[in-house]
């Protein structure tokens, strides 16, 4: 329902699934699991990782040790690294004996906690792998299906002001975060080409469209998903992306 490379921003994401049929698709999968789920938390554009050498084309993924779960991971193995997931006390020590020659955690708020400057200085953007992370909090279906129709509501308005209220904690938080890692501690912010934006956005369709298809329902959730992004996409340019290419000058 989320984090997929090149996909949906979190606002987008958080549009599909209460405009768009995102939520009744999420509830026809979870009810196979005895599960009643809702979104509570969108972390934003991630950034693109820390590495311990610059990443100037597709190449320089080959043979590549990354720390990257999901979708994401499954791009840089098309892309012919080695991703690699670790849970979250093990990433820092993988990435300091040289484990792992890369990472990818968050953005610059949580990245700054973890440390991860003291190991390597280029940390790199944007991050392709998920544009628009948006946790979810799951429940007990018979649990949730007994309540009242006034507390499964109540339960609804508190995972979406949750979800708003994270949102804009990590809206708040990263730039002084990331002038921290910068001014103080000497962090080498670096942007991916163009060049190699363009030719990862080609493995990761593939990559997506292969699992998209793996089966029913996963399919029927895979086409609501890029036909909204679709219709999302062409609202952006108009506005977010058309006033910030206007503020930006």
């Amino acid at each position: 329902m989320t984090a997929v490379p090149y996909g949906m921003t979190g606002p987008e994401t958080h549009a599909w699934i209460r405009y768009g049929g995102g939520q009744e698709l999420w509830d026809e999968l979870a009810a196979g699991f005895g599960l009643k789920g809702f979104p509570v938390a969108s972390t934003g554009v991630q950034m693109g990782g820390w590495f311990r050498k610059d990443m100037n084309t597709v190449d320089d993924f080959k043979g590549l040790k990354m720390r990257m779960p999901g979708l994401g991971g499954e791009v840089l193995r098309a892309l012919g690294a080695n991703p690699i997931n670790l849970p979250v006390g093990e990433i820092y020590p993988a990435l300091q004996s040289g484990a792992i020659d890369a990472t990818e955690w968050v953005g610059p708020w949580h990245d700054l906690a973890f440390g991860f400057y003291k190991v390597t200085k280029k940390y790199y953007y944007p991050g392709f792998h998920e544009p628009g992370t948006v946790a979810s909090v799951g429940m007990n279906k018979k649990l949730f299906d007994g309540m009242s129709k006034e507390d499964q509501e109540m339960i609804r308005i508190v995972c979406e002001a949750e979800a708003h209220t994270q949102g804009a904690e990590f809206q708040a938080r990263n730039q002084g975060s990331l002038d921290i890692l910068v001014a103080k501690h000497g962090v080498e912010l670096k942007r991916y080409s163009d060049e190699l934006l363009a030719e990862v956005r080609k493995v990761a369709g593939g990559v997506i469209d292969e699992v998209g298809n793996t089966d029913a329902i996963t399919k029927k959730i895979y086409e609501s998903y890029t036909a909204y992004q679709k219709t999302t996409m062409e609202w952006a340019k108009v506005a977010e992306q058309g006033y910030m290419n206007a503020r930006s000058g």
